[in-house]
């Protein structure tokens, strides 16, 4: 009697503490929710206004986004960033993510000016090797900085490609296919600019992105 008075004991006290460790659970994360999607909005835009800068333009990256149709991009739909000054856009940031990286997927977005050249590139997120493909990150090494400035004159430009390839970007030493996934990546942004210019130039909205 004694033993089934104790288990009832103990079961009740288990229930008890599992329920309070739930909620305090729900609580936590509701109360940290603002926080946790205000901070991802930081580190997004930290990102878009490395390759755009602010005082280059009159608008809100984060606010002036259009949302196109784009599974060459790597994303059934894409939000593409606007950035303008004086009601016209000057530049767009597209999101590629590039599935032939060494350990992963590789996510990138890539501003491009409305002349067609490459404003900037930056890696959002990875998988590759400390040390090798991890130079993609501009935390370890300025080699995403290559590719500023830089224009594809044709959709077929054999230059757009590592220089093992016969292209003009470098590759790592001893790690030649996370740096081709990326110029890959930022020539498939390229082209499907090229495609798309007219409506991604256009100073007004074709989609609310969601």
């Amino acid at each position: 009697m004694e033993l089934l008075t104790s288990l009832r004991e103990n079961t009740v006290g288990i229930s008890i503490f599992a329920i309070v460790t739930a909620g305090l659970i729900a609580i936590t994360q509701v109360s940290t929710k603002d926080q946790i999607i205000e901070n991802e909005r930081a580190q997004q835009a930290k990102a878009l206004y490395e390759i755009i800068s602010r005082d280059s333009i009159d608008n809100d990256l984060l606010q002036d986004v259009i949302s196109i149709e784009a599974p060459e991009l790597g994303y059934p739909l894409a939000k593409i960033y606007q950035a303008k000054r004086d009601n016209k856009v000057k530049a767009v940031i597209v999101p590629v993510m590039s599935p032939d990286g060494y350990s992963g997927d590789i996510s990138l977005i890539v501003g491009i000016n409305a002349d067609n050249s490459v404003a900037g590139v930056r890696v959002l997120s990875h998988k590759e090797t400390p040390g090798l493909g991890d130079k993609i990150d501009l935390r370890k090494s300025d080699w995403i900085m290559s590719f500023n400035e830089k224009s594809m004159i044709s959709s077929n430009d054999s230059s757009w490609a590592v220089k093992k390839d016969g292209g003009q970007f470098d590759q790592f030493t001893g790690a030649t296919i996370t740096p081709r996934a990326v110029v890959n990546a930022v020539g498939q942004a390229l082209r499907f600019f090229k495609k798309n210019r007219d409506l991604l130039l256009s100073p007004k909205p074709m989609k609310e992105a969601s």
